[in-house]
């Protein structure tokens, strides 16, 4: 068994702690200790969706956790959305995370919202209907499965702008993981980091929600990460 570490999964627009329950299985199998969470109006604390939900809510949602839970050394891993979630995160709790791993992910850069990395109309209240799983590459036999799970996201937490968005490049181990799922915006970023020394990256074939879709390899990836 492997030297236990302590991860933290934060899950993307539209998805709760549901999404990575098979990676979350693995790793606890392995010893880990695991915290997937529920981004606040999300999955079951969709109860809280609402125009109070903005992205430093779901900021907090991480940094209280990791604070109220003693976490120390922490592998914080986020998927799509959550890249900027947990880039925030970082600006408050750098000294308690140990790697930090994008699956996928967006990454902001300073003064950025998601509406500015993926630019697209939106209402400047009210809630963002999912994509399908099939929009998003799911597998076809968990397709019915993630249609029935996703939720709808407050649309503040696509509009709030991160002021700060550097800490996370100081952590000391960094990954990005990029899926075949065809996006130039994390290829893009995948290119940039695989050539950085201060990165390990790593390419997973399938669709968008790679630990729906292939949770073994996730769980290895994750596990090497830490």
């Amino acid at each position: 068994m492997s030297v236990s570490r302590t991860f933290v999964l934060v899950p993307g627009a539209w998805h709760g702690a549901w999404c990575y329950r098979r990676v979350a299985e693995i790793l606890r199998a392995d010893g880990h200790r695991v915290y997937p969470l529920s981004l606040t109006g999300l999955a079951d604390r969709s109860h809280l969706a609402g125009d109070a939900v903005d992205l430093t809510t779901h900021v907090l949602d991480v940094v209280n956790l990791v604070k109220w839970e003693d976490l120390h050394d922490v592998v914080l891993v986020g998927h799509s959305y959550a890249g900027l979630v947990i880039v925030g995160a970082a600006e408050t709790i750098s000294d308690r995370i140990a790697s930090i791993v994008f699956l996928d992910a967006f990454i902001p850069a300073d003064g950025q919202a998601m509406v500015d990395i993926s630019p697209r109309d939106l209402p400047t209240s009210g809630l963002l209907p999912p994509y399908s799983a099939k929009g998003m590459g799911v597998n076809e036999a968990d397709r019915a499965w993630v249609d029935s799970k996703v939720t709808p996201q407050p649309v503040r937490t696509y509009l709030e702008k991160l002021p700060a968005a550097g800490a996370y490049k100081r952590i000391p181990k960094k990954t990005y993981v990029r899926t075949t799922f065809a996006s130039p915006l994390w290829q893009g970023l995948y290119e940039e980091f695989r050539q950085a020394p201060d990165w390990k990256t790593h390419v997973v074939d399938c669709g968008h929600d790679l630990m729906i879709d292939k949770p073994q390899e996730v769980a290895r990836i994750l596990e090497e990460s830490a």
